[in-house]
């Protein structure tokens, strides 16, 4: 199977998909209700789409086609509310978060379509385990070429998304010590990590040829990189974020990498390289495990700073590309954030100080998910 053709989308423009948490309202454990839902929404307009995940206690929001930080905002809320409206009526509950904080993998339950049925098959006890939640960015670009130099310009930037959406800090019922847990999950999968250093589609082409012979993949669906291209849909698909625990932070988080895609890709800063990825994998764990506070090391200099330092350098370059995109609200949100040492993880762990109850944190998750809570 050949790889399909790159076909050219409009710059910039955004698509986001955001992996939701299905939870009863007993004990707000997760509950399995993902086929319910899509037969109450399948007929009910949305901007985007509503689809089903790997397993019963999951489901996918994406927008359409997006240009500004107000549209990614707007078409992430209408589709919310259409599907917090069906959740009503079968009496579960739906929020963000990269994990439960306390259910079973065992118990969960493969929805049933032949791709989550294959990967059942293909990874065993590890496709129960994927009961977990992500956002994944979608940026337009205008030609295979590009599309490359911004997966890899946009690696360095990865510890960012990272700790602007942590929002998995509890698994099974325990503090983890880190601020994206969900991450792990997705370490255990042999096609993950980051995409080979390839700037050139046809020389691209070549290596998606050779995996194809090996009968490790058939398409791009099976690499589970923190960055791919999207070559039918002419875009890059940012992977590694938790799905935020607010469709706000959502929009601003898909808004930042909007920003960093059009300052990348028409100044041209620097010039990816190999070495590059000398500290990728230090530097994402330092992101997981420490959010806005792990350090960052430049693989050029060993020059290290904070993620939150590191942000807020990289948004003085971008303020011109917020204006000229629409998105000085996502902008300064996401100032706000890196200053204050923001995120989910955090919140979500003072919560728990407070009420002395994972069951209670869902439960408040859910209403902030559904907009009646801050």
């Amino acid at each position: 199977m050949s790889l399909e053709a790159f076909v050219p989308s409009e710059p910039f423009t955004l698509g986001v998909e955001l992996e939701v948490q299905v939870v009863n309202t007993h004990d707000f454990d997760l509950t399995r209700a993902a086929s319910d839902l899509m037969r109450l929404v399948k007929d009910v307009p949305v901007p985007g789409v509503i689809t089903p995940e790997i397993t019963e206690s999951m489901i996918e929001l994406s927008t359409g086609i997006c240009r500004d930080y107000e549209q990614v905002l707007a078409e992430l809320a209408a589709t919310r509310d259409v599907l917090v409206a069906a959740a009503d009526r079968l009496n579960v509950g739906l929020c963000g978060g990269g994990t439960h904080p306390f259910q079973r993998w065992h118990e969960r339950q493969i929805y049933d379509a032949p791709r989550f049925q294959y990967i059942s098959e293909v990874y065993g006890y590890l496709a129960k385990q994927f009961t977990i939640f992500g956002q994944h960015v979608h940026v337009g670009c205008t030609d295979p070429n590009s599309a490359l130099y911004l997966l890899h310009a946009m690696s360095r930037f990865i510890p960012h998304f990272i700790a602007l959406s942590a929002s998995s800090p509890f698994v099974q019922g325990i503090d983890t010590g880190f601020e994206s847990a969900r991450l792990n999950s997705v370490f255990a999968f042999p096609l993950s990590g980051r995409a080979p250093f390839v700037l050139d589609w046809h020389d691209f082409e070549i290596y998606f040829d050779k995996m194809v012979g090996t009968g490790v993949v058939q398409s791009m669906k099976d690499f589970y990189w923190d960055i791919r291209p999207k070559p039918g849909f002419g875009t890059i698909e940012v992977r590694v974020m938790d799905t935020p625990c607010s469709i706000e932070r959502a929009a601003q988080t898909a808004c930042y990498i909007q920003m960093l895609a059009r300052w990348l890709l028409t100044e041209r800063p620097f010039e990816p390289c190999e070495d590059d990825y000398l500290v990728y994998s230090f530097n994402r764990f330092e992101a997981c495990r420490y959010g806005l506070q792990g350090t960052l090391v430049d693989p050029a200099n060993g020059h290290r700073r904070t993620v939150a330092e590191a942000i807020g350098a990289t948004l003085e370059a971008l303020r011109p590309h917020a204006q000229a995109l629409g998105a000085e609200g996502a902008w300064q949100a996401i100032a706000d954030a890196a200053a204050s040492g923001d995120n989910d993880a955090g919140r979500l762990r003072s919560l728990h100080r407070t009420e002395r109850s994972l069951p209670e944190a869902v439960r408040q998750q859910c209403l902030r998910w559904r907009g009646t809570a801050h």
